[in-house]
């Protein structure tokens, strides 16, 4: 179901072609980077939010919902200069596209105690990715000068819970070492 009344340039477009993509019965992380595959071979455009949509909010990163159905939901994430998630993971698989400036994201293991860093990404336009539960902690920020704008597929109906994120993490992050980078 569309969550507003507001034409979206090639949203219809791109909810056919991620319905017949989710439709494929594969796992979860599969699924995850066959959409991202699909996002960045079909890369939609930052028209799908409006001028004002576009600018975000000067206090917090703005998800805006662009359509919900049982399989899958569909959010653009405006991040301004400095704005970040914390550290979470998902309750389904994932997949995001940079339309506009850079996402960096920061990935993260859970030893019960503390957590370990295991790898960073730089997404620029362009850049899709996928993942899904379990090892899917991150966080993800904008530590350029520019607005950053994503959009991302997950593979529920966030109508329903209202958010993707399962849990988030408050737990001190230590550097790997050999021991913590098995």
């Amino acid at each position: 179901m569309e969550t507003t009344t507001r034409i979206r340039p090639g949203l219809a477009e791109l909810t056919a072609r991620l319905r017949h993509q989710v439709a494929r019965p594969d796992s979860p992380h599969r699924t995850a980077f066959s959409v991202a595959a699909l996002l960045r071979e079909q890369l939609p455009t930052v028209d799908l939010l409006s001028p004002q949509e576009r600018l975000g909010d000067e206090h917090s990163y703005v998800g805006h919902m662009l359509h919900t159905e049982t399989a899958f939901s569909i959010v653009a994430v405006v991040w301004r200069p400095g704005q970040q998630t914390v550290i979470h993971d998902h309750i389904a698989w994932c997949a995001f596209v940079v339309l506009q400036g850079v996402e960096y994201e920061t990935l993260y293991r859970d030893h019960g105690d503390h957590l370990t860093e295991i790898g960073r990404a730089a997404n620029t336009v362009g850049s899709a990715s996928g993942f899904a539960p379990p090892g899917d902690i991150h966080r993800v920020n904008n530590t350029g000068d520019t607005t950053a704008i994503s959009l991302h597929v997950y593979g529920a109906d966030l109508s329903v819970p209202g958010s993707s994120v399962r849990r988030t993490y408050d737990l001190p992050v230590r550097r790997p070492t050999g021991r913590d980078s098995r």
